[in-house]
């Protein structure tokens, strides 16, 4: 960012890119215009029981067993049917492109790539013990915010998005009829969110319009 020279930026965040987003917020908050977050959690809310063991276990289960269990998550059938196609039905499983999970797959074709998805499952509990820090610079910043989610989501449930507004009672949310890749099921619904989101908040901010 810094080589770049971005100063002022919005950040979109979804899955993992949250705790990447939160930390660039944390570091320089004076540089957020605003933010969308597309099933991008950072509230206990949006994890179910199973899904928080799941985190807790990567993290502290570190046998040979259950890291052959999270390295079987890396493989092509668990990207393309257990995390692309999950949340979709299956009638409309030929509306979901294929190339999102090719290019995921392009980047874990040796077992080298494929353990570093596993280091980044046995790190991720690392993040929500960082949510009190993110919801905390939430309140005090009051950043303009759109959050867009997949309401079918299995792995981030809705909850999580409705979580924000605690913080963020101004921040726009909208609940669609899509899974954890809305982007991929409702393109072009997004992108009209967060045209119109990043235009309004421009015209409430003339000072970053350029």
């Amino acid at each position: 960012m810094n080589q770049l020279k971005l100063d002022h930026y919005f950040l979109y965040m979804q899955d993992f890119g949250a705790p990447v987003g939160f930390r660039l917020m944390m570091r320089h908050p004076e540089s957020i215009i605003g933010f969308i977050s597309q099933n991008a959690n950072a509230y206990l809310d949006g994890l179910t029981e199973k899904r928080r063991e799941f985190f807790l276990d990567a993290n502290r289960d570190r046998s040979p067993a259950h890291v052959a269990t999270l390295f079987e998550w890396t493989g092509e059938d668990a990207i393309v049917h257990r995390q692309y196609l999950r949340d979709v039905p299956k009638d409309r499983w030929d509306e979901v492109s294929p190339d999102a999970w090719t290019f995921d797959l392009n980047f874990l074709r040796t077992d080298e790539d494929r353990r570093i998805q596993v280091q980044l499952f046995q790190d991720y509990q690392t993040n929500i013990d960082q949510y009190p820090q993110w919801q905390a610079l939430m309140r005090e910043k009051q950043f303009p915010a759109l959050i867009v989610w997949g309401k079918n989501d299995a792995a981030f449930i809705a909850d999580g998005a409705r979580a924000y507004l605690r913080d963020l009672p101004n921040a726009r949310l909208h609940l669609l009829d899509a899974g954890h890749f809305a982007v991929e099921e409702k393109c072009a619904e997004v992108a009209k969110y967060v045209l119109e989101f990043m235009n309004d908040t421009l015209k409430e901010d003339p000072q970053h319009s350029k």
